[in-house]
């Protein structure tokens, strides 16, 4: 792949960034120097938040590239977690998001123990987060967080299974989809053992490679007049996670 020529327009599809604003100004650097003045698209697969420490500067950094036009930012679990948590009136989940990452978010956006968490997140990020799309396409790709499920129609997808499914997906052969699925969601499972690789497969692209813990956000070049998974890759690569207590879990740990 390193080796192929540069179509004159591409895709860049980026792989979950968890809160990781540093790897994310450097994805955005190598996708600009690639790109070299063509024109370029860029697709953000989800997974803005959580885990990593930046989560608010980056949901504020591609707030803005989506505002100019520059990118097409799709919905993540851990984005409908947030929503989730941050409107529910009961708490359950919060508690849950809590879990799940969302503690890091919380301090990023400022916010203790004595502080409301939904008073401390701005509107405009929440309705941002909400109203993101599942999916985008070209003639040759889908492009969505999770996966999709095998053997059923496009327009039959549901919103739980575009944002968390895995072992269906996952285990799924070429002949379950119609056409090559890019995605991100899982950077570790038995077909996948080094969560820092991405997963290159005739039917589908695996881009997550974990860049909160690893310090690797990876970067799939399409053409989009040629079917199958990225003529090239690229990878911003930073520190990986401190933190003790950051870990990646594979696709049976809670989600």
């Amino acid at each position: 792949m390193a080796g192929a020529s540069r179509p004159s327009q591409a895709t860049y599809a980026i792989g979950d960034v968890h809160g990781r604003a540093d790897l994310l100004e450097t994805a955005i650097a190598l996708i600009e120097a690639h790109a070299a003045g063509r024109a370029a698209r860029m697709i953000f697969l989800g997974d803005y938040v959580d885990r990593g420490p930046q989560s608010r500067a980056v949901v504020e950094r591609l707030m803005g590239l989506q505002k100019d036009g520059r990118a097409i930012c799709l919905k993540g679990n851990h984005e409908d977690l947030m929503v989730a948590a941050l409107t529910d009136v009961g708490g359950a989940a919060l508690a849950r998001w809590r879990r799940c990452g969302g503690q890091e978010t919380l301090r990023a956006y400022g916010v203790d123990g004595a502080i409301d968490p939904g008073a401390a997140v701005p509107r405009d990020h929440l309705r941002w987060l909400a109203g993101l799309p599942l999916t985008t396409a070209d003639d040759h790709r889908i492009y969505v967080h999770a996966g999709l499920a095998p053997r059923t129609a496009f327009r039959d997808q549901s919103e739980d299974v575009c944002l968390w499914i895995r072992e269906a997906f996952l285990r799924a052969g070429p002949r379950d989809f119609d056409r090559h699925i890019v995605h991100g969601h899982t950077p570790l499972w038995a077909g996948k053992p080094d969560p820092g690789l991405p997963e290159l497969l005739a039917h589908r692209t695996n881009l997550d490679t974990g860049a909160f813990a690893t310090g690797r956000l990876t970067i799939g070049v399409f053409d989009p007049a040629q079917a199958g998974g990225p003529i090239e890759l690229l990878t911003a690569i930073g520190p990986p996670a401190s933190h003790s207590r950051t870990t990646i879990a594979g696709p049976r740990a809670p989600r």
